[in-house]
């Protein structure tokens, strides 16, 4: 048998109801039950995939404290999250028992609203307890508070021990009516929702996975540009044609490429590259096709910049130079 424990307070160190369930888990891990503690306050990034705990539970308790009004945040946020997300069938065949202590107003209340939803839920309910502390150490030191506790963990152990049948409650009617309304969920909530979500080594190891293959899919990209640059630098080099007392800088700006393509020309002295420059005598325009075009000898520079292919700015002398020094 396996009972979880979802815990609704804030975990403060004089919180009554911790003092209930710590005595109820001893009780019940005396019985040889396996009991799970889920501290809300604790997993409250992590809520929403909560309701999947439930699916090897053979009975939970609900404990939460009324501070001022309520059962609280995080324990709304749980049962929220119950009715979205939950397994509806497995719900129905767990029994809860609802633990609520109050420092101000609203026990009974509080209990109220645990057993409503878990029966709306289509849960079975069973008998829980609640009570107003004002201080947790008088229930520390009263034998008959210890007592009392102890026989409802016992109780619930023969509740869930014998599965005992209760008769039908009419939240569990208006539940099943209601639960058919189609929940869309969003991709956020959707990878919250996933079975592994919760387990924090497998959703390191996929972002490590992740930044593997995209490190391995950029360094592909980046070999292929870095190949298919390596081709245009040597197809310019092997049609140079040095102009004596010709020299001039040129920066082509390739669309789709992160880096410029640098030409720098002394005399027979030739320097073409990918990279950046600081200086450049002429700015070139172009796309990646119309280069291939000029380095394929289908067109040239003057026709490129004159048919719009390609645009230009700074010196047109320099510009006019570069189809007699790279014959293609």
């Amino acid at each position: 048998m396996k009972i979880n424990i979802y815990y609704g307070g804030r975990g403060l160190i004089d919180d009554p109801t911790l003092f209930v369930i710590n005595k109820m888990q001893e009780v019940l891990e005396e019985l040889r039950v396996k009991v799970e503690r889920f501290n809300l306050h604790e997993l409250k990034n992590g809520i929403t995939a909560l309701p999947q705990s439930l699916k090897e539970a053979d009975g939970i308790i609900l404990a939460t404290t009324v501070e001022w009004y309520g059962i609280g945040g995080y324990m709304q946020q749980f049962l929220d999250a119950c009715w979205l997300y939950g397994d509806k069938e497995k719900i129905s065949s767990i029994y809860m028992c609802p633990v609520v202590m109050s420092t101000t107003y609203g026990e009974r209340e509080g209990k109220l609203s645990l057993t409503s939803a878990w029966e709306i839920l289509g849960g079975r309910p069973c008998s829980g307890i609640c009570g107003y502390i004002a201080d947790a150490s008088l229930m520390e030191e009263n034998r008959e508070y210890i007592m009392l506790i102890e026989k409802k963990a016992e109780n619930m152990y023969r509740t869930v021990n014998q599965k005992i049948v209760s008769l039908p409650a009419s939240h569990q009617a208006i539940g099943q009516i209601v639960s058919k309304t189609q929940i869309d969920l969003t991709p956020q909530e959707s990878e919250q929702l996933s079975q592994y979500a919760s387990d924090d080594n497998y959703v390191q190891k996929q972002k490590e996975d992740i930044q593997e293959l995209t490190s391995l899919f950029r360094d592909m990209l980046n070999n292929g540009e870095t190949e298919e640059s390596g081709e245009i630098v040597a197809q310019l080099e092997q049609h140079f044609r040095p102009q004596p007392g010709f020299s001039g800088v040129y920066r082509f700006i390739i669309s789709g490429k992160k880096k410029n393509l640098i030409i720098k020309v002394n005399n027979a002295d030739l320097q073409c590259f990918f990279g950046t420059s600081d200086y450049a005598e002429v700015e070139l325009q172009l796309e990646k096709r119309t280069l291939d075009e000029i380095v394929n000898g289908r067109m040239t520079f003057q026709r490129a910049f004159m048919s719009g292919e390609m645009k230009m700015k700074g010196d047109f002398k320099v510009l006019r130079a570069l189809d007699q020094i790279f014959i293609f």
